[in-house]
Order: C-alpha cells, then sequence, then structure tokens
C-alpha cells in the first residue's frame, strides 16, 4: 500500500505521462510513498503481464483508433482510488498488534512478487544507469522511510490527523525544489506554504501556543505528538522522494524506481525489526487477512491514480485527491467512534485550502 499521494505528486505524474501543457513547480508515493507513479513512456516499455495496460501504460492503440475516455472518467478512478487507500489505513490501524515496521515489510514483500517479474519482462535489469544510481539509492530509503512513519501515524493517532498532515507535502516539496533543483519559489508560494503550515500547526497544537488542556486529544497527548510528527516525518521523505524522482525524469524506468523502493525498504524494515526485537506473525487469522487486504488495496489504489492521471488533466484530479481527507473524516467516525477535533477540522480546511490553492494557480499558468 501507498500512502496518500499528494498533489505535487500527481502533477509530476502528468509531466511524465506526457501533458506539455503542465509545468512542474513541485517536482517528483502514500503515500504510500510517495508517488510512483512515472512514466508511461519510460525506457524499456513494453506491455506488462501482471497488470496488463494500467500500470505499465505500454498498450496503445493507433492514433486513429483510439477513443476519447469518458467524460469524468478520471476524477471517478481518482476518488476510487481514494477510497481504496482509505479502507487500506482502516486495517492499518485495525492491525494493531503487528508493529508499523512489520506491515511494511509484508507490504514490500507482497509488491517485490510484482515487480520482479515486472522488470524481468521488461529486461531493464535490476541495478540501473551508471549515473542515476545514487538518485536510486537516495529514492529507496527516502520512499520506504516515509511509508514506515506514514503507517506508524495511523497507528499512534487519527486517521483524519494523519492524513490531513500528509497532504502538506507539497508545502515542503516546493521549498526543496527550490533549494535543490534551484526552481522558482514566488510570493504565492510562500503564502499557501505558511497557510498549510498554520494548519499543521492547528493539528499539532503544542502547548507553548495552546496551554497544556489536551482534553480533546483522543489518544494519549504523547501519542498524539509521536504520530503526528510521523506523519510530518512523512510529508518532508515524500517532498525528498519527488524532487528525486523529478530530478531522474525519464532517464529511468518506473519499475526499476519502485524496485529500489521495494528491496531497500524491505531491507530496512528487517533491519529495524531484528534491532527492536519486533518481528512476530500476527497470531490472529483476521489479522492476517488484514495484511493481505492492505498489499491488494494498496496496489489497487496506486492502479486508478496512475489510470487518473493518464485519462484526466493533473489539476482537477489533484484537486479531487482532497477526498483522501473527507474519507479520512469518515472512516474516523465510523469505524473508531471518533469525532474529530474542531482543531483537525481548521488544519484540514487550511492544509486542503493551501494544497487546492496552489494546484489551481499552476494549473491557471500552465494553461496559458
Amino acid at each position: 500500500m501507498e500512502p496518500p499521494e499528494s498533489a505535487a505528486e500527481l502533477e509530476a505524474d502528468a509531466v511524465e505521462l506526457g501533458e506539455p501543457e503542465l509545468r512542474l513547480a513541485d517536482p517528483a508515493s502514500p503515500g504510500e510513498e510517495p508517488a510512483d507513479v512515472e512514466a508511461a513512456d519510460a525506457p524499456g516499455r513494453g506491455r506488462c503481464w501482471p497488470h496488463g495496460s494500467w500500470v505499465c501504460g505500454s498498450s496503445r492503440e493507433p492514433e486513429g483508433k483510439k477513443k476519447a475516455p469518458c467524460p469524468g472518467l478520471g476524477l471517478f478512478y481518482t476518488v476510487l482510488s481514494a477510497f481504496l487507500f482509505s479502507v487500506a489505513s482502516i486495517f492499518v490501524k485495525k492491525v494493531q498488534d503487528v508493529h508499523a515496521v512489520e506491515i511494511s515489510a509484508f507490504r514490500c514483500v507482497f509488491q517485490l512478487l510484482v515487480i520482479v517479474p515486472c522488470l524481468i519482462y521488461r529486461k531493464t535489469g535490476f541495478i540501473g544507469p551508471k549515473g542515476q544510481r545514487l538518485f536510486l539509492l537516495l529514492r529507496g530509503i527516502f520512499g520506504s522511510s516515509a511509508m514506515i512513519l506514514m503507517y506508524y501515524a495511523f497507528q499512534t493517532t487519527s486517521l483524519a490527523d494523519a492524513t490531513v498532515i500528509a497532504f502538506s507535502c507539497p508545502m515542503f516539496t516546493s521549498i526543496f525544489a527550490w533549494i535543490f533543483l534551484k526552481e522558482k519559489y514566488s510570493l504565492w508560494d510562500a503564502f499557501f506554504t505558511l497557510f498549510a503550515f498554520a494548519g499543521v500547526i492547528l493539528i499539532v497544537r503544542p502547548p507553548f501556543l495552546f496551554g497544556s488542556d489536551t482534553s480533546e486529544t483522543s489518544n494519549s497527548y504523547s501519542d498524539h505528538i509521536k504520530g503526528t510528527f510521523a506523519a510530518i516525518g512523512h510529508a518532508v521523505l515524500s517532498a525528498m522522494t519527488l524532487v528525486i524522482l523529478r530530478k531522474m525524469g525519464k532517464s529511468v524506468d518506473y519499475f526499476l524506481s519502485i524496485w529500489y523502493y521495494v528491496i531497500l525498504g524491505l531491507l530496512e524494515c528487517i533491519v529495524i525489526l531484528f534491532a527492536i526485537g519486533g518481528w512476530s506473525l500476527p497470531y490472529c487469522g483476521l489479522d492476517r487477512l488484514f495484511l493481505i487486504l492492505i498489499g491488494l488495496l494498496g496496489l489497487g489504489g496506486q492502479i486508478f491514480i496512475t489510470k487518473a492521471v493518464q485519462v484526466e488533466k493533473a489539476g482537477p484530479v489533484a484537486i479531487m485527491k482532497t477526498m483522501d481527507v473527507v474519507f479520512a473524516f469518515i472512516f474516523q467516525i465510523a469505524f473508531f467512534n471518533n469525532m474529530p477535533t474542531w482543531w483537525t477540522v481548521g488544519g484540514a480546511l487550511c492544509v486542503v485550502a493551501s494544497t487546492t490553492g496552489s494546484t489551481i494557480r499552476r494549473w491557471i499558468q500552465s494553461s496559458k
């Protein structure tokens, strides 16, 4: 399962999938995990039998015979993807007897079974171009660490808080792109960044600003702080992953990028689990079923968000991705009987407004 994908990831996907009218300002999974949706026309592409043409995007009809997509189909795929990712997050939170790192390890094993046949079929190798290996290593480490932190955030704080904070990823992506890729950082970018930062502050509610009263926090405040900082860590590492993906561009095959993400993530999880002594198969058969469903739903969500960006412009898709937050609020109330606080609602409005405003602005600029 990938953590929820952000608007920045979707803009990156659109560039890689061949929308020339969309320029990247927040360069490119969960998501998570970061988005693992990259170039459909990447080097070495071919029809991938595990996914068909949905993920690889390699099965193309002649231009004369290509049918126009159904109006609104891309937005439907986006909502379906958000729904699948949100349901998977429910199972992550339900499996409380299994450490978040172990859930991440199971997820890596599940996706490994899909990625290896794809790499063999596409004949891309397992190492990558010589000049890109360092970037691939960093992409794998940052992406897998972001995945682990997101799962930990789901387990230690509310779904709504974790999801909203993860949505602040574009704020960090703009800053890192400005620093490392020398991309333009305007006053509007600074304004949207501050707005998103204000939303995160409302959710974290540090005592030095809000006092020591934590009665409105559903979990213990220490767990709430751990979970929110894990979600912030996820947003930061996801943003770094997006910058690295954009730096590599189309010179690296999509599945090779995921291969590094999965194999390094699995190694990282094994080392951490042995260090903390947290490796143990779930005793309950229901928990084992949940682990399988996390992998299946995450893969399904990834497929549908890929398809959405292929048939719809990134702007509307990125805006529709705010359904991640809506589903998180609904599922938190419905399945955990946990009513979000007004602080969380206010923070969500700030973060969603910041992401949406930034997306609309870039969408309008790219259309000129």
